[in-house]
């Protein structure tokens, strides 16, 4: 014990040292992400607050009225199992390994029969992830996997 003694001191001199008081914004972690290409699509970053669905989802009445009233044409590139995206990136999007480019689509929720326009982001991987705005037009539950039809304009 008495050895223990000198040496847990010594560890707590040390900690005493080091600035555990980091306050410095962090770096975007996608710097060269460029802005989406449809700005009715896009909407302001929630605040670092958000805590609730409806403060996430930072879109307008406005651009949900547009979004949820997308046209019929497009391309199906297929059906994917998608999943709830960032919160915190705000917008109408969807993040698809089905998208060869970045560009105007449309999800279809084939429960529900819902449609909504989004900016389709190529990724990599078997799952898609959805936008937190586009998920509640659809009324597809944020905590399930739903199938969605994908189409690209």
């Amino acid at each position: 014990m008495k050895q223990f003694f000198p040496v847990a001191f010594l560890l707590l001199a040390a900690c005493a040292e080091l600035d555990l008081s980091d306050q410095t914004e962090r770096p975007d972690p996608e710097p060269d992400r460029k802005p989406l290409i449809v700005p009715e699509l896009s909407a302001p970053p929630p605040p670092a607050t958000a805590r609730t669905v409806d403060q996430f989802d930072t879109t307008t009445p406005e651009q949900r009225v547009a979004a949820a009233s997308p046209a019929s044409d497009g391309v199906l590139l297929g059906s994917t199992v998608a999943s709830l995206g960032d919160p915190s990136r705000a917008g109408f999007w969807i993040e698809t390994p089905l998208a060869q480019s970045e560009g105007e689509g449309r999800l279809h929720y084939p429960a529900n029969g819902k449609s909504v326009e989004v900016v389709l982001i190529p990724s990599s991987g078997g799952s898609s992830r959805v936008s937190l705005a586009a998920l509640r037009l659809l009324e597809a539950p944020l905590t399930d996997l739903p199938v969605l039809d994908v189409y690209a304009r």
